[in-house]
C-alpha cells in the first residue's frame, strides 16, 4: 500500500510538472501586445497609410508579437474621444507625425513611459511634437516643425566618437536625395546590433543629418556618413540609438521614409529587434540569412510589391515581347 502511495505521487509529481511546463510554455509563446500608432503626417510625402501595413506585417511574421494599429485623430479633429489604454501593451512603436498632443494625453504617455512602457520611434516620428519636452527627452534627438539650437545639440559622429556640437547654429533636420548608403555599427555589444555586419548597405532611403536634441542617456547604435556630394553634412549621422526614460526603453532609427526603404531586410530587422527589445529587455532573433553586406542591399520584394506604386514604370512584358 505504501509503494502504491509512493507511486500515484511521483505520477501526480509527474502531471503537475508536466502541467507547470505546459504553463510555462504557453506563456512564453503568447505574443508580445504592441501598438502600432498612426495617423498624422507633416505633408502628403510621408504615406503612413501604406507604411504601417508593412510595418504591421514585419512585425507580426516574427511571431513574437500582436500589433494593434490605432489610429489618432488628426491634427485639428477631436481628441475628446481617443483615449488609447497604453497600458495594455508592453510597446507602442510610432508611425506618428503630430505637432501637439492634449496636454492630459501627453501626460498619461510620459507615464506609461517613464514607469518601463517601451518606445518605438521610426522615421518622420522623431519630426513630431516639437515643443513637448518629455517626447524630445524620450527620443533623444529630433528634426524640423521649428527645431533649432533651443531644442539642443546636433549630434553626430566624428573620428569614431560621438559629438555633442553645442556651437554650431541653424535649424534642424535634413536630408538629401534618396539612395542608397552604408550603415556602420557603433554599438556591437548592444543586444538589437549583436551579431550584425560591421558594416552592411541600406536600400534608398532619406539619410537624416542635423538633428538636435537633449541627448540625455542616449547611447548610438548605428550611423551613416552624410555625403556632401548628395546635399549631406559630411558628418556620420546617428542611424539607430536607444533612449532610457525612467524605467522605459526606447528605440529609435530615422532611417524608413517609405515601404521601399521598409522593404529591406536590413532595416526590417533593427525594426523587429528594436521592437523586442523595447518591449522586453533583451532580443531572442537571429540573424537573417539574407542579411545585406557591406557592397550590396537586400530587398524583399513582396514588401516592396505591398506599395500600389510598386510596378509604375515597369516595362510591359506584353509589349516589350511584341516588339
Amino acid at each position: 500500500m505504501k509503494m502504491r502511495s509512493v507511486a500515484v505521487a511521483a505520477v501526480c509529481g509527474l502531471a503537475v510538472g508536466v502541467a507547470m511546463t505546459a504553463v510555462r510554455v504557453e506563456a512564453q509563446a503568447k505574443p508580445i501586445p504592441v501598438m502600432l500608432l498612426d495617423g498624422e503626417s507633416g505633408g502628403p510625402y510621408h504615406a503612413w497609410r501604406l507604411t504601417t501595413p508593412v510595418m504591421k506585417k514585419e512585425l507580426e511574421e516574427t511571431g513574437l508579437f500582436a500589433v494593434t494599429v490605432v489610429t489618432a485623430p488628426a491634427w485639428g479633429e477631436d481628441f475628446s474621444g481617443f483615449k488609447p489604454d497604453f497600458a495594455q501593451y508592453r510597446a507602442v512603436v510610432l508611425n506618428y507625425d503630430a505637432p501637439d498632443w492634449p496636454e492630459a494625453l501627453e501626460t498619461q504617455f510620459e507615464a506609461y513611459v517613464r514607469s518601463g512602457g517601451g518606445l518605438v520611434v521610426v522615421h518622420a516620428a522623431d519630426n513630431a511634437f516639437p515643443h513637448w519636452v518629455g517626447f524630445n527627452e524620450m527620443i533623444g534627438m529630433g528634426g524640423w516643425r521649428g527645431r533649432d539650437e533651443s531644442a539642443g545639440p546636433m549630434w553626430y559622429f566624428e573620428d569614431g566618437k560621438l559629438v555633442k556640437d553645442t556651437t554650431t547654429p541653424g535649424t534642424a533636420g535634413h536630408h538629401g536625395a534618396r539612395l542608397p548608403f552604408q550603415v556602420v555599427t557603433r554599438a556591437p555589444e548592444n543586444p538589437i546590433m549583436k551579431g550584425l555586419p560591421a558594416v552592411w548597405m541600406h536600400a534608398a532611403d532619406e539619410l537624416y543629418g542635423t538633428l538636435r536634441g537633449p541627448g540625455k542617456n542616449m547611447t548610438v547604435l548605428a550611423t551613416a556618413h552624410s555625403d556632401p556630394l548628395n546635399k549631406g553634412t559630411g558628418h556620420d549621422e546617428p542611424m539607430a540609438m536607444t533612449i532610457a526614460y525612467g524605467r522605459g526603453r526606447v528605440f529609435h532609427t530615422p532611417m524608413g521614409h517609405d515601404v521601399e526603404a521598409l522593404s529591406c531586410v536590413g532595416l526590417m530587422t533593427l525594426l523587429q529587434r528594436g521592437t523586442e527589445w523595447a518591449a522586453t529587455g533583451r532580443v531572442t532573433q537571429k540573424v537573417p540569412r539574407d542579411f545585406p553586406t557591406a557592397k550590396t542591399t537586400s530587398v524583399r520584394v513582396d514588401i516592396e510589391a505591398m506599395d500600389p506604386g510598386f510596378l509604375n514604370g515597369a516595362s510591359d512584358p506584353v509589349r516589350e515581347t511584341s516588339r
